[in-house]
């Protein structure tokens, strides 16, 4: 390995060890992700923004279960609270069919913000009950969410549609539709539709809410939150409050669940109840577990693999053994089926071998490769010399010197 790199220049091998593999990993990865909308069909960018989706949510709860140590397995419901939120906040009031459906008709972008506030109000109004519960206690509390959000989903029609779920409005941006607008805009001669403008728009998101949690993990939150996952004793030694940083913890990832559904409900085009079940929940904690825990890059990982692996079971179910399309009377398992019993096993395997998830495995392998890397000379004419340490009285010749300066 050493001999492959032996010819780069000492500033670059200087340069490459500073970046940090992360860093060069994401360098090389941003260019890349501007390139699909260019080349890709509507069913690879459907299922780009569908894994965006996914590591929004994934980040935002990785917050909560890998940095706080607390448990949550009602998380859906603040999806929930960002798609139907969106929705009613940037549609007009109407009728659809019998029923008449409420709207208050905001600016698109505005109504997005707005939507996660409202995830965020949701998740503090349930922060007395998170702020105080540890652990299992609290994942079982927040199973009342699940089926509250999904009553209430049913029930409130004017806000929701009821069971039929409604038709999302599109985003706009200064003017510019992220929808299948008839506008002619093309990029490079290929005709940009509404998937390839909202491709864009869910990378800008995906980049601030790994930025904002980054340096949230960073600064002294993330340092308390640490200190309380670790030892709850010691965290209050130090002063940490616990029941306010754990119910800002919660709030802060229903934000990011809030910002995960509204750019759903943009790439769906339209929401139902059934979207938001207890299996989204459990979907999403294991994303952060499979990609390692506490790690933004690994809730990021974990929740490509997990979004990623139904949709192309579906795809090339025809072309793959023991796995049928959906409808299909022939024996084998369903590609929704398949997906969860692949990456069930993707899980134990895990937990067993690779505790650190695969955002561990990265890191390794990526620590062996800049091993290799030769360090860089340094130049003995520009570099200072350091004198040799003064003998001790008394040993060796040392012993003699001192003596002959003894007066």
């Amino acid at each position: 390995m050493s001999d492959r790199f032996s010819s780069a220049p000492a500033s670059v091998v200087r340069r490459l060890r500073a970046l940090g593999p992360r860093r060069i990993a994401t360098l090389a990865g941003c260019p890349l992700l501007l390139a699909p909308p260019l080349y890709l069909s509507s069913f690879w960018l459907q299922t780009g923004l569908f894994a965006m989706v996914a590591v929004v949510a994934a980040i935002g709860l990785n917050l909560l279960v890998g940095t706080a140590g607390q448990l949550s397995l009602g998380h859906a419901f603040f999806l929930a609270v960002g798609a139907y939120g969106y929705t009613w906040l940037a549609d007009d009031a109407h009728r659809s069919g019998t029923t008449e459906l409420a709207g208050l008709g905001l600016p698109p972008l505005v109504a997005f913000a707005a939507a996660v506030a409202l995830a965020g109000v949701a998740g503090a109004a349930f922060s007395p009950l998170s702020g105080r519960l540890r652990g299992m206690y609290l994942g079982v509390a927040t199973l009342a969410l699940i089926f509250f959000g999904h009553h209430a989903m049913l029930n409130a029609e004017s806000y929701t549609g009821g069971f039929n779920g409604r038709t999302v409005p599109d985003m706009e941006i200064l003017g510019l539709s992220l929808g299948d607008a008839d506008d002619g805009l093309a990029v490079l001669g290929v005709p940009f539709g509404g998937l390839e403008r909202l491709w864009y728009f869910g990378l800008v998101l995906v980049a601030v809410a790994a930025l904002a949690a980054r340096n949230l993990l960073r600064g002294r939150p993330g340092r308390a939150l640490g200190a309380l996952r670790d030892s709850e004793v010691a965290a209050a030694v130090m002063g940490v409050p616990a029941a306010r940083y754990r119910a800002a913890a919660f709030t802060v990832s229903s934000m990011y669940a809030g910002a995960a559904g509204a750019l759903l409900a943009l790439a769906a085009q339209r929401v139902v109840p059934d979207y938001f079940s207890l299996l989204l929940s459990m979907d999403m904690l294991a994303m952060i577990v499979i990609g390692g825990l506490g790690s933004v890059a690994g809730a990021a990982a974990g929740a490509v693999f997990v979004s990623v692996l139904p949709q192309l079971l579906a795809h090339y179910s025809d072309a793959l053994p023991l796995v049928v399309s959906a409808g299909s009377t022939e024996p084998g398992l369903g590609s929704a089926d398949a997906a969860r019993f692949l990456y069930g096993a993707a899980l134990v395997l895990t937990l067993v071998f690779a505790p650190g998830g695969l955002v561990g495995l990265r890191g390794r392998r990526a620590a062996r490769v800049l091993r290799g890397l030769p360090r860089p000379r340094r130049s003995t004419s520009s570099s200072p010399t350091t004198p040799p340490p003064p003998p001790s009285a008394g040993a060796g010749t040392g012993g003699d010197t001192l003596k002959e300066h003894t007066p």
